[in-house]
């Protein structure tokens, strides 16, 4: 089983920065692929971005490419989203996800095995 904690999620004003983190406990965090998802109010979840085992590669929605960062830093078992230039259509509860699939899309949420709680993101207009 991994655990994950989701934090850093808040109430931020359109062009304004936020980070988000994911705290990951149980098995070894650097067995897993991390990837971030959101779903608004009324939607579906959809894919936001993903990081591979190493962090050798990363994967972006076209929605975000250019404004978020996903990093993750395997000494700290922790995952995280930088978004920047957010915008109101970026509201969302974000979560945070892991895989241990080497193979497949990352774009496809139900690759991922382990999920955590979510955390609001609320951009103002």
């Amino acid at each position: 089983q991994v655990q994950l904690v989701e934090s850093g999620g808040g109430l931020v004003q359109a062009g304004g920065s936020l980070r988000l983190s994911c705290a990951a406990s149980g098995r070894t965090f650097s067995n897993y692929a991390m990837g971030w998802f959101r779903q608004a109010p009324g939607k579906g979840r959809e894919f936001v971005a993903a990081i591979t085992w190493t962090g050798g590669s990363t994967y972006y929605a076209d929605s975000v490419k250019g404004r978020f960062t996903i990093s993750r830093d395997n000494a700290k078992n922790t995952v995280y989203l930088q978004m920047n230039s957010l915008k109101p259509e970026d509201t969302a509860v974000y979560y945070c996800a892991a895989r241990a699939a080497r193979s497949g899309s990352y774009l496809n949420q139900y690759a991922y095995d382990y999920w955590g709680q979510g955390t609001q993101v609320t951009v103002s207009s």
